[in-house]
């Protein structure tokens, strides 16, 4: 019994049926880049995302494995240990499928999807975390803040957008590149995402200076005349007080403070200022 469960747990090098697999469709790579949206439908801790890459990519793995003693190896070796930003996880599965296509050896194919998905969690957040989401949230809010319903509609079109129009045009551009398209990733990929993570750095200073608003009301007397805080503080530089509000709750989030507690601070801080004027 243990020998015969030992035996269906090894995983081969090779692929029995060694011609070249059926060439994807158009439709096939729309279907895989659709499910892809539920990659972590499954999510767990000791193979994360695993479950989910598998469910995306089978539709494929089906029609180019014909021999189905290679599309169990193939689904076995699929189930390993993967973890990939979940936006970009149609340009690993472009180049995978590409090699299964091929039937490359079972340990190339392991190796270069480990390959694949390290850089994309950096690029990732710099594209969609640190640039669209504030571009987006900002366009969106600033339409709310003046009561037009059109705010959550507009965030929600402009993330989606450029979200599912990247995946599935990435699942065509990376199945055609096959491996190359690793290549062309990584060979320019610190400068992007340097080059992302400042626009969105840019982007939430803007943000700060547009919608966060704080205005000492305090007056102090000097003789005839009176001098205001604010005025001072405006001449040091304008906006430092939401400039410093927004530190203080980022370090609290560093010293992991919960964001509930961080609204309850602004709230407590908010109240206590009004009632002894100084806001």
């Amino acid at each position: 019994m243990a020998s015969s469960i030992e035996k269906k747990s090894i995983i081969h090098t090779e692929y029995i049926d060694r011609s070249e697999g059926e060439t994807l469709d158009k439709k096939t790579l729309n279907k895989m880049a659709f499910r892809s949206m539920f990659l972590q439908a499954s999510f767990n801790y000791e193979r994360m995302q695993a479950g989910g890459w598998l469910y995306s990519i089978l539709p494929g793995l089906k029609k180019i494995h014909k021999n189905k003693d290679d599309l169990a190896t193939s689904m076995k070796h699929n189930l390993e240990f993967f973890n990939c930003h979940p936006f970009l996880i149609t340009f690993v599965m472009g180049i995978i499928l590409s090699l299964e296509q091929k039937k490359s050896d079972v340990q190339t194919i392991r190796s270069l999807r480990v390959a694949a998905m390290g850089p994309l969690g950096g690029i990732g957040d710099a594209i969609f975390w640190f640039t669209l989401l504030p571009i987006a949230a900002g366009v969106g809010a600033n339409l709310a803040l003046q009561g037009s319903i059109a705010g959550p509609i507009v965030f929600l079109l402009m993330f989606n957008i450029v979200h599912l129009g990247l995946r599935f045009w990435l699942m065509h551009w990376s199945y055609k590149a096959g491996v190359d398209g690793i290549a062309r990733l990584t060979k320019n990929a610190k400068e992007f995402t340097r080059a992302a993570t400042i626009l969105g750095m840019i982007v939430v200073g803007a943000l700060i200076a547009s919608y966060v608003n704080i205005n000492i009301v305090t007056e102090i007397p000097i003789g005839e005349t009176t001098l205001k805080v604010q005025e001072i503080l405006d001449g040091i530089m304008p906006k430092i007080l939401p400039l410093g509000l927004t530190f203080g709750m980022y370090g609290l989030v560093k010293k992991n403070v919960s964001p509930l507690v961080n609204i309850l601070i602004m709230v407590a801080i908010g109240i206590l200022g009004a009632y002894i004027g100084l806001f």
